[in-house]
């Protein structure tokens, strides 16, 4: 079977004026379809690029990005879009919440602009926000949610789609100790009840070794290969 992730030899150089920064240095690596795989690296390793190449939100110098047998070289900006919205569900450390917008909200527009036609299935949707322990506060505006909660009402805007595909950049970076458990345990639960593919960026030992395989990145390029402990999460949730 085809790996769902495939990248060649990604290179990316970051050009101002005469000076020139390589965010990315011959990075080749696979990620199996149902697979929890962690990047993990030190500030400026160049995970954050990566996260950003692979999710389709800026293009390489050179190399190639396979996604779901789909070469993003391929495509044109618009294609890329609708690639985006229909694979892959994007987690950030920043929740990136609309603040004027309810937690339901938020996830609704969120599907609304997937593209998709079929209406959204609110058993799904309360079966998420029930696992994330946000049912209750729905109908909160993010000012009136702790970080924790606002993070949980993005991983549920992530996942109401049901993307193939979940890239998580620093998800728990912000948080405390309990919210991050619960965060963890929901890509956990998306990875094995949903059998999405999760590829999560971190610099947390501890958070990375929940993964089936571990990546580890320094100076832009990948540098060694581990096998996860699979490390299971029960939350207080």
């Amino acid at each position: 079977m085809q790996p769902i992730i495939q990248a060649e030899q990604l290179e990316k150089v970051y050009r101002s004026g005469k000076v020139e920064v390589k965010a990315l240095q011959s990075a080749s690596f696979t990620v199996e379809r149902g697979e929890f795989v962690s990047i993990v690296g030190p500030s400026g390793s160049g995970k954050s690029t990566l996260f950003y190449l692979l999710g389709g939100l800026t293009q390489a110098t050179s190399g190639r990005i396979v996604i779901d047998g789909v070469d993003f070289a391929t495509l044109n900006d618009a294609e890329r879009t609708k690639m985006r919205k229909s694979k892959i569900g994007f987690v950030f450390q920043k929740f990136n919440l609309l603040p004027t917008l309810t937690a339901r909200q938020n996830i609704d527009i969120a599907y609304s602009i997937s593209g998709r036609t079929e209406p959204l299935d609110e058993a799904h949707l309360r079966n998420l926000t029930d696992m994330l322990g946000i049912s209750d506060r729905l109908d909160h505006r993010p000012s009136e949610l702790s970080g924790g909660q606002q993070q949980r009402v993005a991983i549920a805007r992530a996942l109401v789609t049901q993307p193939a595909i979940i890239l998580a950049d620093e998800p728990t970076g912000n948080l405390d100790t309990a919210s991050s458990d619960a965060v963890l345990e929901m890509l956990q639960r998306s990875n094995r009840d949903y059998k999405q593919t999760v590829l999560m960026i971190t610099h947390n030992p501890e958070a990375a070794s929940i993964a089936d395989r571990i990546l580890h990145m320094r100076d832009g390029r990948i540098t060694g290969v581990e096998a996860g402990a699979g490390r299971v999460i029960h939350s207080a949730l």
